[in-house]
């Protein structure tokens, strides 16, 4: 199929130059205040022209904002990069200043308070007044003029240090060197096209912390000091890091006082699902309670395959550390289940997984998915994706994959919003534009791009957020997609993971890259035997991580050594230290510093809504009902966050949710 006049229409223009960015976001900028001054100068508020106007225009600029950010993620071009960091700095600014005029605020809360205009609105045209209205409460509006502008100050402070931290991640790269012999274990084709350099006529291997370097070594290198080495280098990137963190944690303690909360945690839980800190708190340590006895045991089996190692080579055990931890994991599944994910991998060409979880995600969702060959992308290795309604000659949105490593690129793993749905005045909608970002192996010379089967759960996971974002159905632009409460972000795409431990899908995604061949059946009974393998260890990493982050966002006074306490919690809960090696893992914690802070507890909070849905429905009425998979589309991804979470959940559901299959698929 070929484009339409309907995709061409709606396609998003990513040949900007630095002076087209800083010319769009001025325009944007000026419309803005213009808009804003004509709100505040209405003698009578009305839902119309005031509500309405200003989230028009909130519509329509999104997708410049959005755009323009997103670029400083993936350009090639610094300036480009540069330009969409100075853009989304000076949005940030916008919306301090305009989180303070108060005449604004006034006329919003006119229209909040006539009950009869309120009654009378739908749904989510309520919503949103009652979104704006929190949302002022939350900025400030209600303080002093004095303490609004400390606050807004604070804002501006808290800002440079998220972008300074990111923008340090994004462009630090650690490098070791090794040579043959000290990469021993290391598949073959991770020498394929591989840089080298001589040292004292030695040649060397460069190896780097990106992610198709990184984690393959931890996982496969033999020799302790090997993967020692890496990891140091990992983990003490970035040292300026730990300062703008340190600092970000007493902001943001200060600005939750002005706000008149004990900490900044109860502040951001607020409005959230769990809405306090000693929900999360409860959660938490009831998880690691129940998680340690299995984690000692997982730990001393690993130990055992350690102490051994070091009893062949004749040297002394000094003890278990993080950077054994994948390895002696892997070295457990291998002997355990004679299974290698080099072996593994050789059936999940990228290209063949990314076919079978289209097809996948086609027959849930009744859609149909179109490549676009010769796309005007920022990249030549990004592809760009069309879909429309599988039955119907109905548009839904395009999406773009950007999956592997580049110089500059943001070097994680990530979905990003380029454009949000809406509804424009004449009934029709604006299309959404999403993106997802990964750092996968490329293809070499003799193979192509594969995946680990780890690969093929995060490619699943962030595929789901793609789609969020494009079948939700909303009004407005700040409901669209994973516009939802930050705590039920990630259930949609945690659920979808368990697809990739189903027989029958292994089977279809796979095919042998020489042969052609689907997996056996006997390897695809070993991958499935191995997930709650070492299930202790990896959720009380989960747990570590959740409980970090609280507890420095719950001290009253902001002071805690964000660094050393992240060493010592890091030992106590997760049961494995980094030695004594002055590492500083907390620099390259990117959430903390990206929209995550008091907020990570998500992703176990999400797991156990995630594991419901999955139990309840899918698992009972087949993977493959495609009324199980629409009632999915529409109650948990049309909504978007034009109504509570909560609402969707039990909709879909049909009762409240329960944490019963969430413990019983981690083995507890």
């Amino acid at each position: 199929m070929t484009s339409t006049s309907v995709t061409k229409g709606s396609v998003v223009n990513f040949n900007l130059s630095p002076e087209d960015i800083e010319k769009m976001v001025e325009r944007m900028i000026r419309e803005e205040h213009d808009l804003y001054n004509k709100v505040a100068s209405v003698e009578t508020p009305t839902f119309s022209n005031v509500i309405v106007p200003l989230n028009k225009l909130y519509n329509s600029n999104e997708v410049g904002f959005l755009s323009s950010c997103f670029l400083r993620h993936v350009s090639t071009n610094k300036d480009v990069r540069d330009a969409g960091e100075k853009a989304r700095k000076l949005w940030s600014e916008l919306e301090i200043e305009f989180s303070s005029r108060e005449d604004v605020y006034q006329a919003v809360l006119k229209v909040y308070n006539n009950k009869k205009e309120m009654d009378a609105l739908t749904q989510e045209d309520k919503r949103l007044v009652e979104m704006m209205i929190l949302n002022y409460r939350r900025f400030g509006l209600m303080l002093p003029q004095e303490k609004r502008e400390q606050l807004h100050k604070l804002k501006g402070q808290l800002f440079d240090l998220e972008v300074a931290f990111s923008r340090n991640l994004n462009n630090s790269n650690g490098v070791a060197l090794f040579t043959r012999e000290e990469l021993d274990g290391m598949p073959d084709d991770y020498f394929d096209e591989r840089n080298t350099e001589v040292v004292d006529g030695v040649t060397k291997y460069v190896v780097t912390t990106k992610y198709p370097d990184y984690y393959p070594l931890l996982r496969y290198a033999k020799l302790e000091n090997t993967r020692k080495t890496l990891f140091v280098v990992n983990n003490t990137r970035c040292p300026d890091n730990i300062q703008l963190l340190q600092d970000a944690v007493k902001i943001r303690q200060e600005k939750a006082k002005l706000m008149e909360y004990k900490t900044h945690s109860e502040f951001v839980l607020e409005p959230l699902m769990a809405k306090t800190p000693l929900t999360v708190l409860k959660m938490e340590n009831d998880l690691r309670n129940k998680l340690v006895r299995i984690g000692i045991d997982n730990l001393s089996e690993l130990e055992a395959l350690k102490k051994a190692d070091m009893k062949k080579t004749g040297k002394p055990y000094d003890g278990f550390f993080q950077w054994d931890l994948s390895y002696y994991m892997n070295l457990a599944n291998e002997q355990k289940h004679d299974l290698s994910e080099n072996d593994i991998k050789k059936y999940f060409p990228l290209a063949n997984v990314l076919r079978g979880i289209f097809d996948i995600y086609q027959n849930m969702l009744s859609l149909r998915i179109v490549k676009i060959e010769n796309a005007p992308v920022w990249h030549s290795s990004v592809e760009m994706f069309e879909v429309w309604e599988a039955n119907e000659d109905k548009f839904v949105g395009h999406f773009y994959l950007d999956l592997y490593p580049r110089e500059g690129k943001y070097n994680r793993v990530g979905v990003s919003r380029i454009r949000p749905g809406y509804e424009h005045d004449d009934g029709t909608r604006e299309y959404p534009v999403t993106a997802m970002m990964a750092n996968f192996a490329k293809r070499t010379s003799k193979m192509p791009a594969l995946l680990t089967h780890s690969n093929v759960v995060t490619l699943m996971h962030e595929l789901g957020h793609v789609f969020h974002n494009l079948c939700a159905v909303t009004k407005w632009a700040c409901f669209h997609g994973t516009r939802v409460e930050r705590d039920f972000v990630e259930t949609p795409s945690k659920m979808l993971e368990n697809w990739a431990w189903e027989p029958q899908v292994l089977s279809k995604l796979s095919a042998h890259y020489k042969t052609g061949e689907p997996i056996p059946d006997s390897m695809i009974k070993k991958i499935i035997a191995t997930k709650n393998d070492n299930a202790g260890l990896t959720n009380l990493l989960r747990v570590f991580r959740g409980l970090y982050d609280l507890s420095i966002h719950s001290i009253s006074n902001g002071n805690v050594d964000v660094n050393d306490h992240y060493n010592s919690l890091e030992r106590d809960i997760t049961l494995v230290g980094s030695g004594n090696t002055g590492t500083f893992g907390v620099a390259t914690f990117s959430h903390l510093m990206n929209r995550y802070d008091s907020k990570y507890y998500g992703y176990l909070w999400s797991q156990s809504f995630s594991a419901d849905m999955f139990a309840t429905r899918f698992q009972k009425e087949g993977i493959n009902n495609t009324k199980t998979g629409m009632d999915y589309r529409n109650e948990i991804l049309r909504p978007g966050g034009s109504r509570d979470a909560m609402e969707s959940l039990e909709k879909f559901l049909g009762r409240k949710p329960n944490n019963d299959a969430f413990l019983k698929s981690i083995g507890l």
